[in-house]
């Protein structure tokens, strides 16, 4: 349980110095702080690293590019025990993606995995942009842990790698059994890969198949990749 005061607000320090009483913010939260929000010195806020740190500080200096702040107190909130993976195709549609980033990170999901399958559609990925993203969502919902997120790695790569007990592969493939994905996530930690717009291929689902992937469903109709990961995240996590 979250002890602090969560209608501060909060901001993001990756190097949180945990040990110091006094120390100095980075020139983004400065700025933010005195020129947006144009907090004062005595003002406190709320500082995480996305790593289970919650700080509340008080501000001492108010310069615009390097506030600085006073500790008055440090909580540790535990990790959860329940981490879901969604292991997850880019789409051409770079906003949908991020929509999902915010979303799937929102609601609590422990990794995300961009997965490149062979109807991947070729892009650039912005890994800091993405992540600025999941920031932004880890502050607007109030939580202390940032979601990790990992490089593009290709479909084998990812299939081949994986040591969770509990992997799943949502699928479009008529005709083949599938499992509820609602009915596993009574699991504490799930990967589920998710495909790109046209599916994955036999190949790969045979692929993921032979390395004990269960094959799940998501619903009774055909969602969007973006959505399949919503959907995944919100059932296992809400």
């Amino acid at each position: 349980m979250i002890l602090t005061d969560m209608s501060l607000p909060i901001f993001f320090q990756e190097n949180l110095d945990l040990e110091s009483s006094e120390f100095e913010l980075g020139e983004d939260a400065s700025r933010h702080i005195i020129q947006v929000l144009r907090m004062q010195i005595g003002e406190e806020v709320m500082l995480t690293d996305g790593k289970g740190s919650m700080m509340i500080v008080k501000i001492v200096d108010d310069h615009k590019k390097k506030c600085r702040v006073s500790k008055m107190s440090l909580e540790r909130i535990a990790p959860s025990s329940r981490k879901i993976t969604i292991a997850i195709s880019p789409v051409k549609n770079t906003s949908r993606f991020e929509w999902f980033l915010e979303k799937a990170t929102e609601m609590g999901v422990h990794s995300i995995i961009p997965l490149i399958c062979k109807r991947t559609e070729k892009q650039h990925f912005k890994k800091d942009r993405m992540k600025a993203i999941l920031i932004s969502a880890m502050l607007q919902s109030k939580q202390t842990y940032l979601p990790e997120l990992h490089d593009p790695v290709s479909f084998l790569q990812t299939v081949k790698d994986s040591e969770h007990v509990t992997k799943c592969i949502a699928h479009c493939e008529s005709g083949k059994e599938k499992n509820p994905f609602r009915q596993l996530c009574v699991h504490d930690e799930i990967l589920i890969l998710i495909g790109p717009e046209g599916d994955f291929t036999t190949e790969e689902i045979e692929a993921a198949l032979t390395k004990n992937f269960i094959p799940v469903s998501l619903g009774e109709t055909r969602l969007r990749t973006e959505t399949a990961g919503v959907s995944a995240a919100a059932l296992f996590c809400i």
